[in-house]
Order: structure tokens, then sequence, then C-alpha cells
């Protein structure tokens, strides 16, 4: 069974997980330490990485587990979400005592620690302040508040950064090519737009594009080497985020301070059940081109890859329009933030457009 075969049996973000730092993303800082760290043969007993979900905690453990020679058969992985008892920490400290089968260590990797009881924090404290030389610990974290001081202190500590929209942008066009796809660029930052600083997220969105989107191999108009081109209004489609036209309507309302034509297109998003928060993260990443045109218009060749030619268009026409301000801008953040717990989810967009067009 060839490689790609087995890429269309398993996720993408398993798929095309980096096996080596080389192949890591927008971590370089921990990268540095950790192969300096491997060079010199002089591992820390035991690791914290801390960071938000899908930014590759997971994965730079394994990586550096293989990197210190540690194979499958000792390396352990345990979820802390569904084994917080005493009971557990103990069976792990037994296992710790216990000398690796074929490699220099046994190497423990605990996600989601934060979720550990106080009783099993306690009962591995002892096991962190005086480990056995043949093991390594990592410790990943969505919550670093969580974790006891006295076990963040007998840790090394990696702070894992979200990737940048560019990052993601690249690694989704990547991995599609890689699958035999070609994404319009405004399409690859759609996807990481919606990911939210996740690689996970993002490779789980084209997951689903793809999956709609015609396999190239089947498509006898394309030439040797070529693939299915994928739009963003395929993107747009697949994962529900409004389509390009409707936040262009949205936009251009609050530029020109009408609240009938905003207030009409949220409504509009509402009755075709689109997430109101997509379409506010939407609006503001327009808003801050249209914004930053209005200061900086020598910046309009920066944003051709990341807007449509309509979107990029529009936001040159309406800069210089009275509602195109950085006080609009800061009430549609305010307005995204409320909107996470609002019992009426498109209100405070609502509200803030109202208070935008009604400002004089």
């Amino acid at each position: 069974m060839t490689a790609k075969t087995e890429t269309k049996h398993t996720t993408l973000y398993r798929a095309y997980r980096p096996r080596t730092f080389g192949e890591t993303h927008g971590q370089e800082h921990i990268v540095k330490v950790l192969e300096a760290e491997i060079k010199q043969k002089k591992p820390a007993h035991a690791y914290l990485f801390v960071g938000s979900r899908g930014t590759g905690k997971t994965t730079f453990a394994r990586i550096l587990a293989r990197e210190l020679g540690v194979t499958d058969k000792d390396l352990y992985e345990m979820d802390a979400a569904s084994h917080t008892g005493v009971e557990n920490i103990r069976e792990l400290r037994e296992g710790a005592n216990v000398m690796p089968f074929e490699s220099p260590y046994k190497f423990y990797i605990i996600d989601e620690a934060h979720m550990l009881s106080k009783g099993a924090w306690n009962a591995f404290l002892k096991t962190l302040e005086e480990p056995p030389p043949h093991v390594i610990f990592v410790l990943a974290t969505t919550d670093r508040d969580k974790v006891p001081d006295t076990i963040q202190s007998r840790c090394e500590i990696y702070s894992f950064k979200q990737p940048t929209r560019e990052v993601l942008a690249q690694v989704v066009s990547d991995v599609a090519k890689k699958e035999g796809y070609s994404l319009e660029s405004s399409a690859s930052e759609l996807v990481a737009l919606l990911a939210e600083g996740s690689f996970r997220d993002a490779l789980s969105i084209l997951q689903k594009v793809l999956a709609v989107s015609k396999d190239p191999s089947e498509t006898g108009k394309l030439s040797h080497g070529a693939g299915k081109k994928v739009t963003v209004a395929e993107v747009e489609e697949v994962s529900g985020a409004p389509r390009g036209e409707l936040v262009r309507r949205l936009l251009k309302g609050l530029s020109e301070k009408n609240a009938k034509d905003s207030l009409s297109a949220i409504q509009e998003a509402v009755d075709e059940n689109l997430d109101a928060r997509t379409l506010a993260k939407l609006l503001i990443h327009r808003m801050r081109v249209v914004l930053l045109l209005r200061y900086a218009p020598d910046l309009a060749g920066s944003f051709s890859k990341e807007l449509t030619d309509a979107d990029l268009a529009l936001a040159k026409e309406i800069s210089k329009n009275p509602g195109v301000t950085s006080e609009t801008l800061r009430m549609l953040l305010e307005a995204y933030g409320a909107m996470a717990y609002a019992a009426v989810q498109h209100l405070p967009l609502e509200l803030s457009v109202i208070d935008i067009c009604g400002r004089e």
C-alpha cells in the first residue's frame, strides 16, 4: 500500500503530522532549545508544554522522544482527562521504576495534564522530585494556571504560540498540493482564518473541503501533474462561512453608516442559519484591511493574496467612507467578544451596527 493510499483512510492531521523538528512550523524558539539539549545529550527529566489546542504540543513530545532514541515499546501516552485519579498516577509511578525495554529512556506523555485531581498531583510530586534517571515526562496542557506551582517548578516550561494566519494558510496550501489539489490563495486564507490558530482545526476544515471537491484523479480534463482548483466559494459552502457577497454588503453598509443595509445583511445570515460569530470574525478581518488601506494605501499589494479580487476592490473603494474608523473596528471587536455569552448570539453585532451608524 502506498503512502498516498494510506492518507485517504486517516485524517489529514494524522497523515501530515510532522515527524521531525524541521517539519514543524511557528515554534522555532522551542525547536532551538530542544535540539541543543538533544545534541548535548542533556534532556530534562520533565517538561511542561503549554499552549492552546492544536498548536503541536503532543506532536513535539513525540518528536522529542523519537530524537532521543525512544521506540514505541518505551513510549507511553496518558490522557489525564479520563485518568484523573491517584490510582492512575500510582500505576504510572510503578511502571516508571522499571527499566526501559530497548531505549535509553522510558518516555511518558501526559496530555490534558491540568485535569489531574489534587490527590493525583500530590502522588506525582515525589516522582518529579526524585525521578529515576531513565524516565522523561512531558506534561501537555491548555491551562497552565491549573497546574500546581510545585509541579511547574520541577519542569522545563515551553509556551507554544498560536501559528499566524500566514503560517496556517501555507500549511493548508502545502497539504492540499500533496493531496493533488490546488487552493486559491484566498481559499487558503479563509481556512486559516476559520481555524483560529489551530493546525488541527485548519486541516480538519481542509479535509471536509477536499471530501466534497471532485477527486483530481477522476478529472479527465486535468493535465498530468495538475490539481483540482478549489475556490473560496467551495470553502464557504463546506465550512458554513458566510458568502463573500454577504460580508461585502455588511462591510459596505457599515462604511456608509447605512444601518438598514447592514442590519438586512445580518438578518439574511441569520435566516440562512450561518454562524453569527464567524460573520463577525470575517467582518473584523475585512474592516481591518479597509482601515489600513485608508491610512497606508501602499499596503494594498500585501493584501492581494489573502483577499479575492472583489474583496480587495471593495476595500479600496470604501476606504475613505465615514464609517471606516478605528472606533468602528474597536466596537466590532467588543461585539465579537460579547457574542460568546449572548442569549441571542447575533444581538451584540446588531447593537454595534446601530451604534456605529448612529455616531456623529
